[in-house]
């Protein structure tokens, strides 16, 4: 019992649910019987139990019943936020920025709170943020819909997703992505761009694509240009993410563009360039880009991609001179020092550690990086952009002109304050230097130690000191160099093509983050100055978006503040007292140094709140920045601000002898002095700065904030600390200060209600809306400050906590109530328990004593039984014996008696048989006597009757005139076959005389012929002669011949034969008339054998006239195909093809004219066969181009095309146009009927049926295989020839004749290529037709699709209402299913359609079966890529949809639905795990084998991390079974790609030989043609014969 005890125990542990959804319903139940006056005491049993178990609670709910008080701290947005002793939140950590927690106590101010480590924290009630206990596992995608918008909140639900390889967030329309260091290929292949191609944004999952989407529809629908800005620090992923928002904008607006590459890729092809020479490794990112981009892609009126061009901004120069260990110099010095050894020799270059800009760091490799790789990618990347030969040499020449200029050095030379060459060897560098500039040795010495000054009196050179000539190089270097990289961004702009009329572009911004680093100079600062503008920018940007969202839901917002930084902005930028003014102020200073420029700043700014003054430095200076204070180091401000050329190296190098180098220093303005105005870096950058600040502001922006999870560069790190200083310098932090200023929480109206409900339950059970119901629970809890929009609750900062607070009183509340009452049902139970073990013992005990005198009783039985068979036994032995002795008695008497019987039956037969024999001897006796009386009688009664009949006629004999009648009416008889004979004569010589003047002429012409017949030869072998020498040069070695067969020849000579035969066939006659002449004299006496002989000769005459009228009609068609003959031999002879048998020619050359003379001769005007066949042809096509219908289930067109061609003979033909008038006609059909089902599905039936008629009759014939046009050889058969010269080859003559029993009877016809290619065609057509009959129905099917994946959404107070409201929910879950019962309706009208049109049931099969593959990879995808619909109710809603999917899988049987249920397999798993409960006890094992096989690892990963349970609030998996997982995942990583989404298979999944098999025989014989050929004598061969 005890064990039957703990497994009911076990199984209602199994069973229950979460505590939290159990006390709400319980808090719902409760307060709605109260409302309703239901009595409570039936619900409550065992009361005495109640008071005595109060108080062995946990402590924890003890400790909630003691704390009656609560205590409230103030954020900074000065709104309170409730935290109670229980309450779980968050806490500063010095290590993990923040840890999470549980509040134990509080004591004034403070709190104490306990870890997950079981440490214990105090801190300040005002440092403590509250935390959401019911936020999903994995985050959410927008990080406004926290119920807590804080620092704490926004870094846990980052991580979160961060976690699942969920790298994007968004924060409103801001974009977070984390880069992963790892390869996700299936985040951004082509599936994922087609998903997201006009998704309204937030749909879908979080996606760099989305924000591109959003940018391109805003540009096409408002007109407006709009830009998307990209920032983050060195190493965030900011290029990858550039390359992949112009990927996808090329995927929206591409084209072909000019020599086959794209304007997306031109733009990809010039990175390897830029990054050569513009990016270089730092101490964060080993290819971090020192400059800043801006990538304008342009667009025309019709959204197409129409060009590009590339903004560069402040590119760090000081790099080229100065850089500091561990980081590099800009890759493309290292490059050129690791190029092929002839180039290195070229240059003079050797090991990077030779050069003095590159040993200044010790690191001069990367890792996994080679160098002479990268330099061969980026010269192919210089082709490909459009740089030459020549020019590529020119940039490399430059490039190592400035490493050997940095190798120059300088000592004092003999004159005061004057500098010279240190040594031989910045002789040599100085020389390269030249050799490469190809400038002048000593100019060059010249113009980096002196300087000309130009007085009105003279011109002075002056030498400079070795620091100055030092200073003097490193300017030239970072002049050319600078000027090097604007030369190339110049190029590639060229090259990629700007379109100047474009109105409309998309811009995107890749610039670098905010700065901060242990020492931080002018570069730092500038970048600094970028970002400050750009947060303005974004400050301003966020402040709009809430301002409209406030608008869209009608809220008052007019009080809210705007935190600007514009005071920073002046601090730099402002004139005349900014930074950037000072700096330029003391640029212009030669005695200016940075302690001068430093006093300056602490003299000006000295009671700026931005501006501090550090107390240990004199030079250096602190600006407060939005993302926090940067202390910079001034001691080289000055030199790094200075943009001005030097006047002696512009005109040195502009008389460069290299044209490039005179290219990159032009010639100044005439106007300008020879000391050229001071211009600086700071003042440029600024004015860029402003240009682009314009670009933008003219834009619609959308922003893209990249983060690094961590500085070691590898995936699943995370560090907090690094996180949330990346996000306050990417201004994300300030943007949800913004949101605080405001209403940082919101929650849709559902949301709301279904959280907050249980504290006003009469807000549910009133027939109130969702909205007044929000409104009455913020007033019942006395909320203030709250705005209720149209479709949202805004929340004040703190308020949510304070609904939270309240909301777990209750459910504390409830769960005690509900602990009192789970508890006495327990000790019931066990009362039961007990009661029941008694009873048991009882009964056993009883059992025992049962049991023993049942023993007993047994015993006597048994006793009994034995003694019973005893005495049975012996009285049976008495028994036998007696019984055996009675037998042997009763056999003797009984065989004497049967032997007496036997005996006596012997006889009586004897005598039966006796007297048998003698009765028939009688009777037979007499029988015979009779007989013979009645043949007597009869003769002598017939012989009286034969004589009277005989004097009868001996009287009649007597008489004359009988006589003289049968006389005359013979001598009539004989007149009429002599004049019979007489014309019959007549006839034949006639027609004799007719054939030998036939025969004159015929050979008259055959003369002629030969005649001709000899000139073309002559003709013919010159001809053949030039054709062979040209053959012989062009052809190949080998040419094999081969005899062309003319089988009409063959047949010209039987019809001669045959003409010959009817000739003897007349002489025959005449002999035969001869002999009936020579009978006529015994005509008296045979006069019926002459009748007869007669009618047979007239019989034979009528033959005769019969064969003599086929004969015209041959003579005639042989016309025709004499000129067909002659054409086609005149064709051939250029190719080789012409037969050289004279005779055969003649042959048909006189036999052409004499049928010409024949038809000259004729006066009936008559149609050749060609106008005839065109006109049934005509006939045809225009019958089949209308709806004929159906005989049964068979298409009448498809029937009566195939009979006719047949008929026509047209599969034996070289050349004919019928096939493709056929072909034509399909075409135009569908062309005006695309999206017309019916019509389609016409077409498909006729096509099909008429394919598989086709497969079954044609075989490729041995011209035709393998054969193009070109190589046919000419056939004798010729299109047309069929009504006068049989049945074709192989087919029955029955079938010819109309009888056409069964397909059966046509063997196969061998086919020409004409009739090849038609049945090509037609293959095409019908997967043509099939191909749009599938996607007409996936575009009707999309839509619905769209809302079939997620439940709309019902609100809660309709779920909570009592039984007034059943038949309303009961309407509602009608409406849930609508969707799908709108796709089962289209599914069931389109098979309607497809069975009223016949089309065979094996395609029907197909169509479907790749439709449910469709719904399958669309629900499946969104799935994925949706969170929200991950989720149990949805899976309820989803297996509910496709249950209507099989029942109408059922109904349709499996002719036309075959396998179509199985394609759901992916769909149907996904969704029956999302509905199964206890998934936290499944293991590994189970899920993928069991629950889900079809599914991999990558999407049971994805399900299972996006699992959340709305309804019962379950967990998903265990996290053993996740970490599983991902340990699985990273195994597959290398072999398997990890895309977890399908693809949709659009392929025709049939062939030709498919549909023959899968076809019945398809009877034809008994199709009626249409009555638009039925009166047509033309296709009397399509109408049923019967014998």
């Amino acid at each position: 019992m005890k064990l039957r005890y703990h497994e009911l125990r076990s199984n209602w542990r199994e069973k229950r649910v979460s505590w939290l959804r159990i006390c709400e319903n319980f808090v719902f139940e409760r307060q709605k019987m109260r409302l309703h006056r239901v009595a409570i005491e039936r619900c409550h049993f065992h009361k005495q139990g109640d008071t005595e178990e109060t108080n062995v609670f946990p402590n924890a709910v003890m400790e909630l019943n003691r704390q009656t008080f609560t205590h409230t701290y103030i954020h900074s947005s000065s709104t309170s936020v409730n935290i109670i002793v229980g309450s779980y939140v968050w806490v500063e950590d010095p290590d993990k920025a923040w840890i999470d927690g549980q509040v134990t106590k509080i004591t004034g101010q403070e709190a104490e709170i306990e870890t997950p480590d079981l440490k214990k924290v105090v801190a300040k009630l005002s440092k403590v943020y509250p935390k959401d206990t019911e936020a999903p596992a994995g985050g959410v995608d927008d990080m406004t819909k926290l119920s807590y918008l804080h620092e704490p909140g926004v870094l846990q639900n980052i991580r979160s997703r961060y976690e699942l390889n969920e790298i994007y967030t968004y924060t409103g329309n801001i974009l977070i992505a984390i880069n992963p260091f790892q390869k996700l290929p299936h985040l951004y292949d082509s599936h994922m761009m087609d998903e997201y191609k006009g998704a309204p944004f937030g749909e879908l999952s979080p996606h760099v694509f989305a924000v591109a989407d959003v940018s391109y529809r805003a540009m096409i629908n408002e007109g407006k240009s709009n830009s998307i800005l990209v920032s983050g620090e060195s190493g965030a992923g900011k290029t990858e993410t550039t390359k992949m928002l112009m990927r996808y904008l090329a995927y929206l607006g591409g084209r072909k563009a000019t020599e086959g590459r794209t304007v997306e890729q031109q733009v990809l092809e010039s990175n390897p360039v830029l990054e050569a020479f513009g990016n270089a490794k730092t101490v964060r990112n080993n290819n971090s880009s020192r400059f800043g981009k801006f990538v304008e892609i342009q667009f025309d009126k019709h959204g197409r991609i129409s060009g590009a061009a590339i903004r560069t901004y402040l590119l760090e120069r000081s790099r080229v001179c100065q850089i500091n260990d561990p980081e590099r110099n800009y890759h493309c010095f290292y490059l050129l020092c690791a190029a092929p050894q002839e180039e290195i020799e070229r240059y003079q270059l050797g090991s990077p550690k030779s050069f003095h800009y590159l040993n200044q760091s010790k690191c001069y490799e990367l890792v996994d990086v080679n160098d002479a790789h990268e330099y061969l990618a980026t010269r192919r990347a210089m082709d490909i952009v459009g740089i030459s030969k020549e020019e590529q040499e020119a940039i490399f020449r430059v490039t190592a002109a400035i490493l050997h200029l940095g190798n120059i050095e300088f000592t004092k030379g003999k004159e005061v304050d004057s500098s010279v060459l240190k040594d031989e060897r910045a002789k040599f560098h100085l020389k390269m230097t030249a050799e490469l500039l190809m400038c002048d040795y000593v100019g060059l010495e010249d113009a980096l130690c002196k300087r000309v000054m130009i007085t009105p009196e003279e011109i002075i050179k002056r030498s400079l000191d070795p620091t100055s000539a030092l200073v003097s190089r490193d300017g030239l270097a970072k002049t050319i160099y600078s000027r090097l990289f604007d030369w190339l961004v110049e190029k590639i702009n060229v090259s990629i093509g700007q379109d100047r009329t474009s109105k409309c572009l998309i811009g995107v911004l890749d610039i670098y983050g905010f700065e901060s680093f242990k020492n931080n100079s002018f570069e730092q600062f500038c970048i600094n100055f970028t970002n400050e503008k750009l947060q303005q920018h974004f400050n301003q940007h966020v402040f709009k978006m809430e301002q409209e969202e406030y608008t869209k839901e009608a809220i008052n917002w007019s009080y809210i503040e705007f935190v600007d930084n514009q005071d920073v902005l002046d601090l730099i930028e402002k004139k005349p007292g900014g930074i950037i003014a000072l700096l330029d102020e003391a640029c212009m200073f030669p005695k200016s140094t940075h302690e001068t420029f430093s006093n300056k700043l602490y003299h000006t700014f000295k009671n700026h709140k931005r501006f501090v003054k550090p107390k240990l430095s004199r030079t250096d200076f602190t600006i407060a920045h939005y993302a926090g204070e940067v202390q910079y180091q001034s001691n080289q401000f000055l030199d790094k601000n200075k943009d001005y050329v030097v006047p002696e190296h512009q005109d040195l190098l502009g008389s460069s002898r290299c044209a490039f180098v005179a290219g990159l220093f032009p010639p100044v303005c005439e106007e300008s002095p020879k000391s050229s105005k001071f211009s600086s870096i700071g003042s440029r950058f600024k004015y860029q700065l402003q240009q682009l600040m314009e670009t933008l502001n003219a834009t619609e922006p959308h922003y893209i904030r990249c983060v690094k999870p961590n500085n070691q560069l590898k995936p699943a790190i995370f560090e907090n600390s690094n996180i949330l200083q990346q996000l306050r310098c990417g201004g994300v932090l300030e943007a949800i200060r913004i949101s605080c200023a405001g209403y940082p929480t919101r929650r849709a109206f559902f949301e709301f209600v279904n959280r907050f409900g249980l504290l006003c339950p009469e807000a549910l059970t009133g027939c109130f809306d969702e909205k007044t119901a929000c409104g009455k629970i913020l007033e019942k809890k006395g909320i203030k400050g709250f705005q209720i929009g149209k479709t949202k609750v805004f929340l004040r900062a703190g308020q949510m906590a304070e609904l939270d607070a309240r909301r777990t009183e209750v459910l504390s509340s409830a769960a005690q109530i509900i602990q009192r009452r789970i508890r006495t049902h327990i000790a019931h139970k066990q009362f039961i328990e007990i009661r029941k073990s008694s009873v048991v013992i009882q009964s056993f005990c009883r059992s025992r004593l049962a049991c023993k005198r049942f023993d007993e009783l047994r015993r006597i039985r048994a006793a009994i039984t034995i003694q019973k068979h005893l005495r049975k036994y012996r009285a049976r032995v008495a028994y036998s014996k007696l019984r055996v002795a009675v037998l042997e008695v009763q056999t003797v008497i009984r065989g004497q008696k049967a032997r007496k019987e036997f005996i006596f039956k012997k006889r009586t037969k004897a005598a039966i048989k006796i007297q048998t024999r003698w009765r028939c001897y009688r009777d037979s006796k007499y029988y015979k006597k009779l007989k013979r009386g009645a043949i007597v009688t009869q003769c002598r009664w017939r012989g009286r009757i034969a004589r009277r009949e005989l004097r009868k006629l001996k009287m009649a004999a007597r008489e004359t005139g009988a006589l003289k009648e049968a006389k005359d009416k013979l001598e009539k008889q004989l007149e009429e076959l002599t004049w019979r004979i007489q014309l019959e004569k007549r006839l034949r010589t006639d027609l004799e005389e007719a054939k030998a003047s036939e025969a004159q002429k015929f050979q008259n012409a055959v003369e002629a012929l030969q005649k001709k017949l000899d000139e073309a030869n002559a003709n013919l072998v010159k001809e053949k002669e030039e054709a062979a020498r040209k053959a012989v040069e062009e052809a190949p070695p080998v040419i094999q011949e081969k005899e062309v067969l003319v089988q009409d020849t063959k047949k010209i000579e039987s019809m001669t034969t045959e003409i010959n035969e009817l000739k003897a066939l007349l002489e025959s006659e005449k002999k035969h008339s001869a002999d009936l002449e020579k009978k006529l004299g015994e005509s008296q006496e045979c006069s019926e054998e002459r009748r007869k002989k007669l009618e047979d000769s007239d019989n034979k005459v009528q033959q005769l006239q019969d064969s003599m009228t086929r004969l015209e009609d041959k003579l005639q068609n042989l016309e025709s195909e004499s000129k067909v003959f002659r054409q086609q031999a005149v064709a051939m002879a250029p190719n080789k093809f012409l037969l050289r048998n004279k005779s055969i020619l003649q042959d048909l050359h006189s036999v052409s004219m004499n049928t010409r003379d024949l038809s000259e001769l004729d006066d009936k005007p008559q149609k050749s066969l060609n106008e005839k066949q065109l006109e049934n042809q005509e006939l045809l096509i225009k019958c089949i181009g209308k709806h004929i219908g159906f005989a049964g289930n068979r298409p009448i067109a498809a029937c009566i095309i195939y009979k006719c061609l047949l008929q026509w003979r047209s599969f034996e033909v070289e050349r004919t146009c019928v096939f493709d008038r056929i072909i034509q006609t399909i075409g135009h059909a569908i062309e005006k009927a695309q999206d017309n089902n019916d019509i389609l599905a016409y077409w498909l039936s006729n096509a099909s049926t008429l394919l598989l008629l086709l497969q079954r009759t044609l075989k490729a014939s041995g011209s035709a295989t393998g054969l193009g046009p070109q190589r046919r050889r000419t056939s004798a058969t010729l299109f047309g020839r069929t009504s006068f010269r049989g049945a074709p080859q192989g087919v029955n003559l029955s079938f010819m004749n109309g009888g056409l029993s069964a397909l059966e009877a046509v063997s196969q016809v061998e086919a020409k290529y004409p009739a090849l290619l038609f049945k090509q065609q037609l293959t095409a057509y019908v997967e043509k037709i099939y191909g749009m009959i599938r996607d007409n129905l996936k575009k009707e099917i999309s839509p619905l699709l769209g809302l079939c994946i997620q439940a709309p959404r019902t609100s809660r107070a309709s779920l909570v209402k009592g039984g007034a409201s059943r038949s309303v929910n009961s309407a509602a879950q009608q409406a849930l299913i609508a969707h799908w019962q709108g796709i089962v309706k289209s599914l069931g009208e389109f098979l309607n359609t497809l069975k009223t049109n016949h089309v065979p049931p094996f395609l029907v099969r197909k169509i479907f079966t790749q439709i449910f593959s469709f719904i399958n990879v669309q629900l499946f995808n969104s799935l994925l890529l949706r969170r929200e619909c991950c989720s149990f109710s949805n899976g309820e809603y989803v297996k509910a949809g496709l249950a209507e999917l099989k029942n109408w899988c059922y109904y349709a049987t499996d002719e036309y639905a075959g396998s179509a249920w199985e394609e759901l397999k992916h769909i149907r798993q996904a969704i029956g795990f999302l509905v199964i409960h206890q998934k936290p006890k499944k293991t590994l094992e189970e899920i993928s084998r069991g629950l889900c096989p079809v599914l991999s690892v990558q999407q049971l990963y994805r399900i299972s991390t996006m699992y959340w349970d709305d309804k019962y609030g379950t967990h998903s998996v265990s996290t053993e079974v996740i970490s599983s997982m991902r340990v699985m995942m990273t195994e597959e990583n290398n072999a398997i790609s990890n895309s977890f989404l399908l693809d949709d298979d659009s392929s025709i999944p049939f062939s030709v030989d498919d549909i023959s098999k899968s076809m019945e025989q398809i009877e034809i014989q008994d199709v009626e043609p249409p009555n638009l050929i039925r009166e047509n004598s033309g296709f009397s061969f399509l109408f049923p014969q019967t014998d």
